[in-house]
């Protein structure tokens, strides 16, 4: 074992598949087109439909490794990884903290407050994509974005007639266009240091890509409002709503503020965790334990009931860990897609291959492109695609044709958030619809696809750009790149 190890970990290893380095791309392949069959022909959103066509895109390929035992250590060491887990503890506690803020009746009380002070639902999707986009960039997390937005905008927004898919399109907008723009957004930071350059003059050099892709986004999301939303059965009423509900306000702001100064989701939801618990208590949104209640569906933060083998610990803690279990199987799995990919040597091949083409600088930029954003929406990751296109193919080739490394990161940054955020398979999908489940408006991935607006808008204003030509020459002046 420790001397496979040590070969898995040699950065000349190479897993080998009969059929050659294009096989390492099988599992994708697999799991894209059982994903297909189970969700949009079968039409299921189930656990089994996601996680069935994952399991298998693993062990299908097993039979066409050369190594049988490198190709497990492989899925090992992939679902080991921290880029493994990270995300997904992230995911537990903001779940947790998005079950809180729902059982506290702030949804509720946000949409009465907006709808007595005249906000229409249509307002309201534009003030929901410009609040994750706020909360977003200040924190750096699409995903603890998506969490809060999901927790609190989503049933806000479908009591006041919102589309449901354009509402939850709304929040991963504003999340993807955080995640482009935050200087601390892992993006940004690897984008940036892939190509030595500077976070801040990055940061300044792409507000320009960022806010016109904004601004367009609004505007669709204002017209396909009026079309989709549906009159609210409050609109014409002053609505009556707890207000003491606010109070969980409190621990909302405390985890965005944590969020900013410490960049750290795990310590932030943390926070919200405690302080919402406080508060819920407090103002009696919620009960801290019940023990056999004769209403079942009392909240609680922790609830015993049942009897003999069948007596359970649930609540709403136990709800939001529960809430997140899809999620995390599934990013398990699809890490170890991923790295049999890297290990399998196909993105390096896809590189090599593309390279080739490239005759101009228009035609490098559009290679770079169509790199990360093939490799970031397959993944449904964006910074490791970020890093596998950045230094080793997009920095050399950038260079040849002479665009600046400033342009370079910005491209790589932002065609990364474009298919990334909006394709049907991808944990940020997943994620989002795993919110929804339990509301009145349930969502499956397939049905949010089309209205993640910004990423479609953002993915045509960078490619408008490169025939452009604009910011080829960004922080030229400032370029040391060797």
């Amino acid at each position: 074992m420790e001397k496979e190890n040590f070969e898995i970990d040699n950065p000349n290893f190479c897993l080998k598949f009969y059929g050659g380095v294009w096989m390492s791309f099988l599992p994708f392949i697999i799991f894209i087109v059982l994903i297909i069959l189970t969700t949009f022909i079968g039409g299921s959103i189930s656990d089994g439909a996601l996680w069935i066509p994952a399991f298998l895109s693993l062990l299908i390929p097993l039979f066409f490794a050369k190594n049988k035992k490198h190709y497990t250590d492989v899925i090992m060491k992939g679902m080991a990884s921290r880029e493994t887990i990270t995300p997904i503890v992230c995911w537990i506690f903001a779940g947790v903290f998005s079950a809180i803020l729902k059982a506290s009746g702030l949804a509720g009380a946000i949409a009465g407050f907006v709808t007595n002070i005249g906000v229409g639902n249509v307002a309201f999707v534009v003030i929901t994509f410009l609040s994750s986009a706020l909360f977003a960039t200040a924190s750096g997390t699409g995903f603890g974005t998506i969490a809060i937005g999901m927790g609190v905008l989503y049933p806000s927004g479908l009591v006041l007639g919102c589309h449901s898919a354009l509402l939850a399109g709304a929040i991963i907008s504003g999340a993807a266009f955080g995640d482009n723009l935050a200087p601390i957004s892992d993006t940004t930071i690897c984008s940036a240091t892939s190509q030595g350059v500077d976070v801040p003059g990055v940061v300044r050099s792409r507000l320009k890509y960022s806010l016109v892709a904004s601004i367009i986004s609004i505007i669709i999301f204002i017209i396909l409002a009026n079309i989709l939303n549906t009159p609210s059965n409050i609109s014409n009423m002053n609505y009556d709503y707890d207000h003491s509900a606010f109070f969980m306000l409190i621990a909302v702001i405390l985890t965005i503020i944590s969020a900013i100064k410490t960049g750290n989701m795990i310590f932030a939801t943390t926070i919200g965790i405690i302080t919402g618990s406080i508060i819920g208590v407090v103002t009696h949104q919620f009960s801290l334990l019940q023990i056999d209640p004769t209403n079942i569906n009392v909240n609680s933060l922790f609830l015993l009931s049942g009897e003999g083998l069948d007596r359970s610990l649930t609540g709403i803690i136990y709800s939001g860990l529960s809430g997140m279990i899809q999620v995390s199987i599934l990013a398990l799995l699809l890490f170890g897609s991923i790295a049999i990919m890297r290990y399998g040597k196909g993105d390096e091949k896809l590189l090599k291959k593309l390279e080739g083409i490239v005759k101009t600088s228009i035609g490098a930029e559009i290679i770079i492109s169509l790199m990360v954003i093939i490799l970031s929406a397959i993944m449904g990751l964006n910074a490791p695609a970020i890093l596998a296109v950045g230094s080793s193919f997009a920095k050399p080739l950038s260079k040849k044709y002479g665009i600046s490394s400033y342009r370079t990161a910005n491209l790589l940054d932002a065609q990364s958030n474009t298919l990334c955020y909006a394709m049907p398979w991808t944990p940020t999908a997943i994620f989002t619809i795993g919110f929804a489940s339990n509301t009145t408006s349930p969502l499956t991935a397939i049905q949010i696809t089309p209205f993640v607006i910004y990423g479609y808008v953002l993915l045509v204003v960078m490619i408008l750009s490169i025939f452009l030509k604009v910011g080829q020459n960004d922080g030229m002046n400032k370029d040391k790149r060797p």
